[in-house]
């Protein structure tokens, strides 16, 4: 049974969203192509990425917490992770941008985008020897600043909401994959590439990593939507 720990947290993690994608008040299940495309092409290097890691020792996986099938190092698993997560994410920004009245949240934008610049600029420069740090604080900063200046979304503040909420969500799915509950991480980290600042086992930069994610699927999803 243990060799079916990640896939059970894949499935806990969006079954619950796939069947409320076809109720009839959400009817998300006709979106089910937009989100497909969106999630393949931002997958695509994300999984460079995560390759990249994995053979420069950032990063690696415990197998025994697989089905033991790889991809060009990556467990099956890891591959799915980056459709199951967006799915439950962007059905969740889906369901709150549908029921709720958000668009206050979007005021925030310009802050939002220039604190999380300007930090993440900041870190970059003073912790350029750490890999997974290095990175991702670039990758964030490029996003934001497409998104923001050249694309001219109008919904960083909403969909910044929104992922502080799927935070709750994060903590125990990502918890479960760095080490909390298990007696060794599905995934584990080399603390020379990390800040080393965790939320109980996560590294901080894991959030980070999701929140670039979540939107530039976000954003994909909106064009495809169209």
């Amino acid at each position: 049974m243990k060799e079916f720990t990640y896939c059970l947290i894949l499935f806990f993690t969006v079954v619950i969203c796939f069947i409320a994608s076809f109720d009839k008040r959400l009817q998300f299940n006709k979106h089910f192509g937009a989100f497909l495309k969106a999630a393949i092409l931002v997958a695509i290097p994300f999984i460079a990425w995560d390759m990249w890691f994995t053979a420069k020792g950032v990063w690696w996986f415990d197998l025994t917490y697989t089905v033991g099938i790889t991809i060009v190092g990556l467990p099956l698993e890891e591959c799915l992770f980056f459709i199951c997560i967006p799915f439950s994410c962007v059905f969740t920004y889906y369901c709150f941008d549908r029921f709720f009245k958000l668009e206050w949240a979007d005021a925030f934008s310009n802050m939002i985008v220039f604190a999380m610049v300007i930090v993440s600029i900041l870190i970059a420069l003073l912790h350029y020897d750490k890999m997974y740090t290095l990175v991702t604080a670039v990758a964030t900063t490029i996003t934001l600043i497409y998104l923001h200046f050249i694309a001219r979304v109008n919904w960083i503040g909403r969909a910044t909401l929104i992922f502080i909420v799927l935070m709750l969500g994060f903590l125990p799915v990502n918890g479960i994959l760095t080490g909390t509950g298990l007696a060794s991480p599905i995934v584990n980290y080399n603390p020379k590439e990390f800040l080393g600042i965790r939320v109980l086992t996560i590294p901080i930069e894991d959030a980070v990593y999701g929140y670039t994610q979540f939107l530039l699927v976000m954003y994909f999803f909106k064009l495809f939507k169209r």
